[in-house]
């Protein structure tokens, strides 16, 4: 007589026989009754009857148990078929319910107050934000959302920021920049080496036409000193900028810093009052915000203070920070010549078979001249490091043409284009005797930069600049 373990066994090989197990899925749950059977007897009969063996080892009593079952009744196993049981189907939808409901611009208002940079106080609203209630319908044509502007009523006089360009936007605000030629030129790649990430190789060109438009929107005006300012003048920013480069020299600053710092005191100046007494506290915290954004290790506050031989306190620092952070947005990235130095020297070194370090450095120094010019602030700075490089390859040999076609091609200037940045760059040259600030001069003259700022550069020819 069999014992209960072995009768208990029994009834589950016979419940499981007659009443296979099925996983049920949403898609076998919402299909009709009828295709379960057939859908049951396609399923495999070998693993079926492995999962039968592993309930009950006496295959014996399993076989004679299942001679008076139906063959579509037995045990057996689902098995998912191929792309027939997908249970998470998107419902179709409109174009305008998947997309994400983005503002397209946003609006930045600034108070047409003054500042009184005697007291640290701001009167510089903050940033608002103005979202639409509703986005428009989409047109019948063609147009995209984000080509199409949001009319928008606003209180006051508001500055606004438009959304970033499309490919087809950015080239046209270079050609309108600099008017690149439209012939094929027979230059030479130098962004044929994919091996060096550092030189973002396969999108390069996209980064630098981005950055000719950004130059064109986040620049100071060039006539802020006869419109807004009237405690300081020109020969006041240049002393400033003068004794800027010294503080970046003893603290071992990149050059980045430097250059970002004198963008950020043209951009306040530009539309902010600044009184006499507080223009080195701006300069200052200038380089404070432009070091914190460039340098791995910035300087500290208390050592800021330190330089300026505590004419001013931590505490006026720190405000005046925030009205400069406030002013700009918090959008410290900005094209300054710097920028674009670095990529047409690269270009330019193409025409020799090793690196021309004097080169490389008689260009950041004729750059960084422009600096102490209050008058350079009209020539934008993609220009400027054109012209820069072109004046040195003038000074170092005259036996060629100072402008390559590889030249032409990635700067987008023509030589003509660049005739009047150069002959102003050639003067600030040239006037070694006349000029008081030689923090630059002084720099330059080192032996580690090949003195190459007493190199002096012959008459430009008129011939230079017919092409």
């Amino acid at each position: 007589m069999p014992n209960k373990l072995t009768m208990k066994r029994h009834n589950s090989v016979i419940s499981a026989a007659i009443d296979p197990m099925v996983r049920m899925t949403r898609f076998r749950a919402v299909a009709p009754e009828k295709s379960t059977l057939p859908r049951t007897a396609e399923m495999t009969k070998q693993r079926g009857q492995k999962r039968a063996l592993q309930i009950n080892s006496n295959t014996t009593i399993l076989r004679e148990r299942n001679k008076n079952v139906p063959l579509t009744a037995r045990v057996e196993q689902k098995c998912r078929p191929v792309l027939k049981d997908v249970t998470n189907l998107c419902r179709k939808t409109s174009t305008e319910d998947c997309l994400t409901k983005v503002p397209k611009k946003k609006i930045l208002r600034v108070g047409n107050s003054s500042l009184n940079l005697s007291k640290v106080i701001t009167s510089v609203d903050s940033e608002v934000y103005q979202l639409p209630a509703k986005l428009p319908p989409r047109s019948s044509n063609n147009q995209s959302y984000s080509d199409r502007k949001l009319h928008e009523q606003q209180e006051g006089n508001p500055i606004e920021i438009k959304s970033f360009p499309r490919k087809g936007a950015v080239e046209k605000a270079v050609r309108d920049a600099a008017p690149s030629t439209l012939t094929k030129l027979d230059f030479i790649d130098i962004d044929s080496d994919q091996k060096d990430p550092l030189q973002c190789s396969q999108y390069v060109h996209e980064i630098y036409n981005s950055l000719r438009v950004a130059e064109l929107i986040k620049r100071p005006h060039s006539n802020f000193m006869e419109i807004i300012q009237r405690d300081i003048t020109q020969s006041m920013r240049g002393i400033l900028v003068d004794w800027l480069v010294e503080v970046s020299e003893e603290y071992k600053l990149v050059p980045d810093t430097l250059y970002l710092a004198v963008h950020f005191i043209d951009l306040f100046l530009s539309q902010n009052y600044v009184e006499r007494k507080n223009l080195q506290l701006l300069g200052i915290t200038c380089m404070l915000v432009a070091s914190k954004y460039e340098e791995m290790c910035a300087p500290r506050v208390e050592e800021f203070c330190f330089i300026t031989d505590n004419a001013y306190t931590k505490s006026e620092v720190l405000a005046m920070e925030s009205l400069v952070l406030n002013f700009l947005g918090f959008r410290l990235a900005a094209p300054t010549a710097k920028t674009f130095l670095r990529r047409f020297i690269r270009a330019a070194q193409t025409s020799y078979k090793n690196p021309n370090l004097e080169l490389e450095f008689l260009a950041n120094y004729l750059a960084e001249l422009t600096l102490v010019e209050y008058g350079f602030l009209k020539f934008a700075p993609s220009a400027i490091a054109a012209s820069s490089v072109f004046l040195a390859r003038w000074t170092l040999n005259q036996s060629i043409h100072p402008w390559s076609p590889t030249l032409e091609h990635y700067t987008s200037y023509k030589a003509r284009d660049l005739k009047t940045t150069v002959l102003a760059l050639q003067g600030l040259q040239s006037n070694t005797n006349n000029c008081p600030l030689n923090a630059i001069r002084a720099k330059y003259q080192q032996d580690k930069f090949k003195s190459v700022a007493c190199l002096s550069s012959p008459k430009l020819l008129e011939t230079l600049f017919q092409t």
